[in-house]
């Protein structure tokens, strides 16, 4: 069975260090909140200019006056501090975020990623994105293993225009969490009742099999 999206974003919490300060894309990437394990104390960061966002509100919780980069009313934790987006992205340009996950429309077998513009369609801003790939130390990718059509997302190279390029280390998709290395991506983990089969048919770029893959595990 493929992963949900918030099966994603809990595979993608597991990655959370101890005192990381993280950022979190729009989609997928901002369903982490929800998901920090216990005992890891981290610092989300939104680029519009806050430090310390806590999980979604509950239903009728919500403040239409805080929200994330991606315009969702959110929760603060105590401490959590607010500044101008130039401080933000300060911050993120001189490599305090220690993790940046983001969402993609396609990743390359080298690390290179595209995700902010589809040619012909309307472009309101690339955002943050080319900021975080040029300056986060580490950059997970959560998105599907294909498009809607049933296209691989995973090629050995971008056709849609890139947005960074060797930048991302590893990638959880709703069937796989791989790791991308110089000879392509490395499969370390595959959905539960999914088969190394069915991720060699759907993943085009250069895929990487080595022994018995191991099932995604949650807890």
């Amino acid at each position: 069975m493929a992963l949900t999206k918030e099966q994603i974003a809990q595979r993608i919490a597991k990655e959370l260090k101890d005192g990381y300060y993280v950022n979190l894309g729009i989609g997928i990437p901002t369903l982490v909140a929800n998901y920090i394990p216990e005992g890891v104390n981290v610092v989300l960061q939104s680029e519009n200019g806050l430090l310390g966002m806590g999980p979604f509100p509950l239903e009728g919780d919500e403040d239409a006056d805080m929200i994330n980069a991606g315009k969702q009313t959110i929760t603060t934790l105590p401490g959590s501090a607010f500044f101008d987006s130039a401080m933000s992205f300060g911050m993120i340009r001189a490599g305090k975020v220690d993790l940046t996950v983001l969402g993609a429309m396609e990743v390359s077998d080298q690390g290179d990623i595209a995700n902010w513009k589809i040619p012909g369609k309307m472009v309101k801003g690339m955002g943050g994105a080319m900021d975080l790939v040029a300056s986060a130390q580490n950059i997970i990718v959560a998105m599907m293993h294909t498009n809607p059509k049933g296209a691989s997302k995973l090629l050995p190279a971008c056709t849609l225009p890139l947005t960074g390029v060797k930048c991302i280390k590893k990638i959880v998709t709703d069937i796989a969490v791989l790791e991308v290395t110089p000879q392509g991506f490395m499969l370390l983990e595959r959905a539960p009742g999914v088969s190394v089969e069915e991720i060699k048919e759907k993943t085009t770029g250069r895929l990487i099999v080595n022994g018995e893959i191991p099932e995604i595990q949650f807890v």
